[in-house]
């Protein structure tokens, strides 16, 4: 069992960063595929960025060059850096762990981008 607890988000300018957290509890966080997903109002719920155990990551075309994910194993948590930050990058941005068939959801956390 995991737990994941999303933390960073909030109201930023356009052009503006932030930086969200997703601290994991529970055991062997260095097994598992982490990944931030996004959604916005009145659509579907989208991959965002991607790691993996090894340190390989995977981007939607949308944020590659913009955002930046990483992870510390030490601290059981994920990043998601984001930089240049647009008004369409407004939604609630959900942490999630996958290992073979275990997939874990956080609460989510607002990102909201004024134009």
């Amino acid at each position: 069992q995991v737990q994941l607890v999303e933390s960073g988000g909030g109201l930023v300018q356009f052009g503006g960063s932030l930086r969200l957290s997703c601290a994991a509890s529970g055991s062997s966080f260095s097994l598992y595929v982490m990944g931030w997903y996004r959604q916005a109002p009145g659509k579907e719920r989208e991959l965002v960025a991607a790691i993996t155990i090894g340190g390989g990551t995977n981007y939607a075309d949308s944020v590659k060059g913009r955002f930046t994910i990483s992870r510390d194993s030490a601290k059981n948590t994920v990043y998601l850096q984001m930089d240049s930050l647009k008004p369409e990058d407004t939604a609630v941005y959900y942490c999630n762990a996958k290992l073979a068939t275990r997939v874990y959801w956080g609460q989510g956390t607002q990102v909201t981008v004024s134009s």
